[in-house]
């Protein structure tokens, strides 16, 4: 019965992680998306001087 449990209780938690990772992987895509919007967005500004290029 215990040993039931245990695997029970490591097969939640592997899920758990893996929803995790998913979770972040899909939050990482977006924060990219949104920084290589501004990116490009920063570049056709209108003005002679650019700020530094990781701004």
């Amino acid at each position: 019965m215990l040993a039931l449990v245990l695997v029970l209780l490591l097969a939640l938690l592997l899920f758990g992680a893996g929803f995790a990772i998913k979770v972040l992987w899909w939050i990482a895509v977006a924060v990219f998306v949104v920084w290589l919007l501004g990116f490009i967005a920063r570049g056709t500004t209108a003005g002679g001087s650019r700020g530094r290029w990781y701004r």
